[in-house]
């Protein structure tokens, strides 16, 4: 196990494209650090860079005590699961896991043990004998994990290792993962666009944008407190509820006295969705920001539902959590709230944090 330390990696492209900007992260001995953010925005150039798969422009990366900016892959003593496998088509599973350990010269009672431990640990050993054309999808991942796995590397790093896998298959190989991550504790760094997948894996989360990271830290805390706009809007499904004041507030939403000689304009509000509730029998608490919404749709996804609505004057269309099946049609006039302690404020401009 080794701790990963990147101090202002930069990645420039032919052509004065930047694609990484100049990123410091550690990432300790142990931890399961998730790089999430759109396409585009860096995070696959930057696990190559770690992996030694593309050249890094400036800026230095250490695995454990070592810089290994001019190391080849097979010398940093890591190992890598990409999205479509990688596996040699025509060499049994068997022989697809003893591959790299082969290249290596090792004893061949080594090869063995590693190969009958990560298959035992995965579940796969009922297909050594088969051939990847012969295995599912979950299977096939299964098997680029053991071959990771059986390295017994300083750290792991994942390219999108579920993204071709159905929503079901997903579900399972993240818990599969982050079960055999935590047995054993070993650095790791993977890559997503997925945030809920991000969500669920990471002990600590980055969120990049335009090759910089926006904001690093616990997901729940990435979650209760974002950084900036990006942040708020890119983690949490649905978005933040994001309400823009100009100098006369904005049509349609009415914000408790305290609050409202508080926030101005300039300043983007923010509420999720979940922290809104219809009022419909009694009152707005005094605390509450009230909104008036006409529904535009509703999203029914079996526990909950989302009720979307916009503001009079042509407002910002805003998304209500409810309860169970909701059987509000579109056009119906209705009344949302939600707790001003929950409110998130950011500067227009900047789109930072207030």
């Amino acid at each position: 196990m080794a701790k990963i330390e990147l101090n202002e990696v930069r990645k420039v492209y032919p052509g004065n494209v930047e694609a990484v900007k100049g990123v410091s992260l550690s990432i300790e001995d142990g931890a399961f650090v998730v790089l999430v953010g759109p396409s585009g925005c860096g995070k696959s150039t930057l696990l190559r860079m770690v992996a030694g798969l593309e050249s890094i422009t400036s800026g230095t990366v250490a695995i454990g005590e070592r810089v290994v900016n001019a190391l080849e892959p097979a010398e940093r003593d890591i190992a890598m699961v990409f999205q479509n496998y990688a596996l040699y088509p025509h060499m049994s599973v068997r022989r697809n896991l003893e591959y790299g350990l082969r290249n290596r010269k090792m004893a061949a009672d080594e090869i063995a043990r590693r190969v009958d431990e990560a298959a035992k640990m995965l579940e796969i050993a009922a297909l050594l004998d088969r051939r990847p054309g012969q295995l599912s999808g979950g299977q096939r991942q299964r098997v680029a994990m053991g071959r990771a796995l059986v390295r017994e590397p300083a750290a792991f790093l994942f390219d999108e290792p579920l993204s071709n896998l159905d929503a079901k298959l997903r579900v399972q190989m993240r818990a599969e993962i982050r079960r055999l991550q935590r047995r054993l504790k070993t650095t790791s760094l993977y890559v997503t666009h997925d945030q809920l997948e991000a969500m669920t894996l990471a002990d600590k989360l980055v969120v990049l944008n335009g090759g910089r990271i926006e904001q690093a830290g616990s997901p729940m805390e990435v979650y209760e407190r974002p950084a900036s706009l990006f942040v708020a809007t890119f983690i949490g499904s649905p978005a933040m509820n994001l309400l823009p004041l100009g100098a006369g507030g904005l049509a349609g939403l009415t914000l408790p006295a305290g609050a409202a000689s508080a926030a101005g304009a300039g300043e983007t509000l923010g509420i999720r969705p979940e922290h809104m509730r219809l009022v419909e029998d009694g009152a707005p608490q005094p605390q509450d920001m009230v909104f008036d919404l006409t529904v535009s749709g509703v999203e029914v996804v079996g526990a909950e539902s989302f009720i979307y609505g916009t503001l009079p004057e042509g407002g910002p269309e805003v998304a209500v959590r409810v309860p169970g099946y909701s059987h509000v049609e579109p056009g119906t006039r209705l009344v949302a709230a939600a707790d001003t302690a929950n409110l998130h404020r950011f500067d227009q401009k900047t789109g930072h944090r207030l």
